[in-house]
């Protein structure tokens, strides 16, 4: 099958690579040139692993393009993705659709022939609706179909999640819509992995309910530990034994500084509106997205107590400012809250983070940006464990707390304990609803 993707975002690229390697001939399309050179040269504008090789092979096998020429991407295509950002609007928190709605112009404009047009970005209920609203009036005589296919892909694990997915989502309207789709994702449902068909309306609501559980999940754990360190509890014990309840499962109950990313603060406060605007407000949602900020604040209160009150003259060495390990997006990641106030406060603070600094150079003014922690925490007064990227889940502990001035750790993951950092040398640590020392 010929596919365009229209984006070359982490979902456009990711989906586009993966198709290619479904054996279907797919075009990317972007309008920034730069990207567009960038791919062409073989490089990949986004940090995911393995998603440059896959390119490569894709691309030397024929099946892998990339162009700017919208029109010629579609011609011939039986299927054209929308996979063009969604950011939350300034002002009401809701998901804009201008550059989807003028991706459906341009393509509908482009479009000859039959062709499936499918919503791959995350859009507020009702919006399949109103992109064929936007196809018709474009192009009053173009035979098509719209159809709804949300993606569920997870930064740092994007391919084995598009390759082996937990399930598929398609809404459709017609059959001649779902045979189409059927037909793009015939190599999982020959490996019998879930296809869920539906109507439109209930695709694009499986994705924002998802979404928006998954970070109440989180919350409430993340509210949880912050009880348990006033009980004495510990929050991986409370975790562990609410986990293994199968009706909860373990996934996505760990305690940390609070949710952040691409989806988790767009979605939340997109179905929060989306509520509003229909008149079934989103309490549950609404309490999460308060709540998740609370939780990044408190974090600022629990640096400046181990620094006896004040971030200024002191310095910090910060790993890991990503929204989580393997992936170099910065988006809504609880840095972004952190970093400043340590800044704002005068601390002097060095970072360290495997991809974080192309983005975070621009987004964290300040900082010094370090490649080895070991160099990092040279003379510092405190040390903040804050993304839980694999290089920083086995330092020396010893010879990082024998090298800073003052060795203080603020273990915002819960990578190591209490026992194990007073044994290494330190004369502070505090991690995340369990027990420290200071």
């Amino acid at each position: 099958m010929k596919i365009a993707m229209i984006g070359t975002g982490y979902v456009g690229l990711v989906s586009g690579v993966c198709f290619s390697d479904f054996g279907h001939n797919v075009v990317c399309v972007d309008k920034d040139q730069r990207k567009i050179d960038m791919l062409e040269r073989g490089e990949v504008p986004i940090y995911e692993p393995g998603l440059d090789t896959l390119m490569a092979k894709n691309v030397e096998a024929g099946r892998l393009a990339f162009t700017r020429d919208l029109a010629a991407a579609v011609d011939g295509a039986e299927a054209v993705f929308i996979a063009v950002g969604t950011p939350t609007r300034r002002g009401d928190g809701h998901a804009d659709l201008t550059y989807v709605m003028a991706a459906a112009e341009e393509i509908a404009k482009a479009a000859k022939d039959y062709v499936v047009i499918v919503t791959k970005s995350t859009v507020p209920v009702g919006t399949n609706r109103k992109v064929r609203e936007v196809v018709a009036a474009a192009n009053p005589d173009l035979d098509f179909d719209v159809a709804s296919n949300p993606e569920f892909l997870r930064e740092g694990a994007a391919i084995d999640d598009f390759m082996k997915p937990d399930r598929v989502v398609v809404g459709v309207e017609t059959d001649r819509a779902a045979q189409v789709m059927s037909d793009i994702y015939r190599p999982l449902y020959l490996r019998d992995f879930p296809i869920v068909t539906t109507d439109l309306e209930s695709a694009e609501m499986i994705k924002y309910a998802a979404n928006a559980f998954l970070a109440t999940k989180i919350t409430f754990i993340n509210e949880i530990a912050a009880l348990c360190e006033k009980v004495g509890a510990d929050v991986k014990q409370v975790s562990k034994g609410m986990g293994m309840d199968n009706r909860i499962g373990n996934k996505f109950l760990h305690a940390g500084p609070g949710y952040g990313g691409s989806c988790f603060p767009k979605d939340t406060k997109a179905l929060a509106r989306i509520g509003q605007e229909h008149a079934s407000p989103m309490y549950i949602t609404e309490a999460v997205i308060t709540v998740n900020d609370s939780i990044k604040r408190r974090m600022i209160d629990k640096l400046q107590d181990l620094c006896d009150g004040s971030f200024n003259g002191k310095t910090i060495a910060v790993l890991g400012v990503t929204f989580k390990p393997n992936t170099d997006d910065m988006r809504d990641a609880p840095s972004l809250t952190i970093v400043p106030a340590l800044v704002g406060g005068g601390a002097k603070v060095r970072v360290c983070d495997p991809q974080g600094q192309h983005e975070g150079e621009a987004l964290l003014p300040g900082v010094d940006w370090v490649d080895d922690p070991y160099a990092a925490v040279q003379g510092a007064d405190l040390l903040v464990l804050l993304t839980e990227w694999n290089e920083f889940r086995a330092l020396d502990l010893p010879q990082i707390a024998g090298s800073m001035s003052r060795a203080a750790m603020a273990d915002l993951r819960n990578i190591y304990n209490a026992e194990v950092a007073k044994d290494a040398g330190f004369l502070a640590y505090v991690s995340i609803g369990r027990k420290g020392f200071a």
